[in-house]
C-alpha cells in the first residue's frame, strides 16, 4: 500500500470586490484608480488569515482590462498588487491583462489564470475554491473544476446560480472552512 501525496488545495480570489472595494458606478463595478484609493474590505485580512491557517494556499485571480483599454496604466495596477502582497497574507496574483476582444485563455470567464496557477504551484483544482463577486468569476472556477462562492454585491448583471451566495469574503471563508 502507497504512502497517500499531500494535496495542495487553494482558494482563488478575485480582487476587486472580494479583497478591495470596487468603485461602482450605474450598477458596474470597476477597479480603484491608484493604490491611495485602494480600499481593503472589512473583515478581509481575518478571514485570509483563517484560510490560511487552515492550510490553503491564498491567490488572487483578476480581470484588468483597463490596460488593454489604455485607462490605467500597468504601473498602477502593479502598484495596487504590490500593497495587496504586502498587507495581506496572500502567496501570488495572477492577473488578465486582456479585453474580450483579444480572446485570449486567462480573460474569465475562461479559467486559464486558475489553471496557470495551479500548474506553477501544483494546487489540486477540484480540491479548491473560487471565490467571486461577478458571474464571470463563477464561471472560471466551474471550468477550472472549483467548488465556487458568489460574493452577491447586487451589481446590476446576471448572477450565476450554481455557486454558493454570500455577503462578503468573511462569510466565504466560514463556509470554505466548513466544506473543507
Amino acid at each position: 500500500m502507497g504512502v497517500g501525496r499531500e494535496v495542495t488545495r487553494a482558494v482563488f480570489l478575485d480582487r476587486d470586490g472580494v479583497i478591495n472595494a470596487a468603485v461602482v458606478r450605474d450598477g458596474k463595478p470597476y477597479p480603484p484608480a491608484s493604490v491611495e484609493a485602494m480600499e481593503i474590505l472589512p473583515g478581509v485580512p481575518e478571514a485570509l488569515a483563517e484560510l490560511r491557517a487552515a492550510g490553503l494556499l491564498l491567490v488572487v485571480v483578476t480581470n484588468q482590462p483597463d490596460v488593454a483599454r489604455g485607462t490605467q496604466t500597468r504601473e498602477a495596477v502593479d502598484a495596487i498588487h504590490a500593497k495587496l502582497l504586502a498587507e495581506l497574507p496572500l502567496d501570488a496574483i495572477y492577473a488578465c491583462w486582456h479585453d474580450d476582444a483579444d480572446a485570449c485563455s486567462c480573460r474569465k470567464p475562461k479559467p486559464g489564470l486558475l489553471v496557470t496557477a495551479a500548474t506553477d504551484r501544483g494546487i489540486d483544482l477540484t480540491a479548491s475554491f473560487m471565490v467571486g463577486d461577478r458571474w464571470r468569476d463563477v464561471e472560471a472556477g466551474l471550468a477550472a473544476g472549483c467548488r465556487t462562492v458568489f460574493v452577491d454585491r447586487d451589481y446590476r448583471e446576471r448572477r450565476p446560480e450554481s455557486a454558493i451566495h454570500v455577503a462578503g469574503l468573511p462569510e466565504a471563508a466560514a463556509w470554505i472552512l466548513e466544506h473543507l
